[in-house]
Parts: C-alpha cells; structure tokens; sequence
C-alpha cells in the first residue's frame, strides 16, 4: 500500500473541545490585557521626577551647619581604623594578641572581643584577621589583611555576638 497518493481527513472537533478551547483563549486573552494594565503610568508617575531641592553649602563668612552627631559605634570605628591603621604599618599580617591590643586601644571591651584565627587548621597563616566588638547596639569589625585595614559596621546577629561560631 503506498500511502504518497492518499489524503488524510481532519476530523471535526467535538462541540465541548471548540467551547473549552474558545474559553482558555478568552481567558487568557483577557489576563494578558488586564495585566498589561498595570504596566501603564497613573497620576504623575509617567512623568519626570520633580527636581530635589537641597540647601545650598553656605558661602564662606557664614556658619556652617553643625554636623550630625557621630553615635558611639561610629565614633569607636573612627578610632578603630587609626588603631589598626597604626598596627598595619608594622605589621602586614599581625597575629591575635596584636589586633587585641589594638581593639582594646581603640576603647573595645576585652571581655567581649571576638577575634578570628590567625592560623589555620593546617598550620598555615590566614589572609586577613579579623576582630569585632558590639558597641551600642552595632557590630563594629576591623580586618588587617596584607597591611590593608577595613572597618564596618554590621547588625548585631541574634546570638547578641558579631561572629558566627566558636568563640575564640
């Protein structure tokens, strides 16, 4: 039998397939429109942002705004960074006892430092130490690494500590 010479007949659809069929159409057809909705601007939003205004610097005669006062978790960064600063230039990698001494010059509290491994398991040196302490609320991590110092301030973790882990 050679099928090259024969025509295949498409048989009609039953009623309830071209109903169900129609409907999935309409129903997509009308979320694609009403969702396309929500993309368009409302009210003033289309249109170009309103230019800020910000005081302008006062001219050199006048006085200055005072600054906003620094909190203590800042303050003790600012001192933190010159600590480490000053370790740094001695040191490129400085271990533990050092960068204790530094965070307790800085004004961090001994009992309450947590500082990272200066070796690791193996026996080998670490890239970077790090030490931290919670100042009002607010961790306050130092990081020496190749002589390069890095101060931030982080969110106290629900431990009440700045490290996860052990406490070394």
């Amino acid at each position: 039998m050679n099928l090259d010479h024969m025509t295949f007949r498409r048989q009609p659809m039953p009623a309830s397939t071209k109903f169900r069929t129609r409907v999935v159409v309409l129903l997509v057809a009308g979320s694609v429109a009403l969702s396309g909705c929500s993309l368009l601007p409302f009210g003033n939003e289309g249109s170009s942002p309103a230019p800020s205004t910000s005081p302008a610097a006062p001219a050199p005669g006048e006085n200055a705004q005072p600054e906003a006062p620094k909190t203590p978790a800042q303050e003790f960064s600012t001192k933190l960074a010159a600590s480490l600063g000053s370790l740094a230039t001695t040191t490129k990698s400085p271990n533990r006892d050092q960068i204790r001494a530094a965070m307790v010059e800085a004004g961090a509290n001994n009992d309450t430092l947590e500082i990272s491994v200066d070796i690791t398991p193996t026996g080998l040196a670490v890239d970077a130490i790090e030490a931290a302490d919670v100042v009002d609320g607010e961790c306050v991590v130092g990081q020496v690494r190749e002589g390069q110092v890095a101060v931030s301030l982080l969110p106290v973790l629900n431990s009440g500590r700045c490290f996860v882990g052990d406490i070394h």
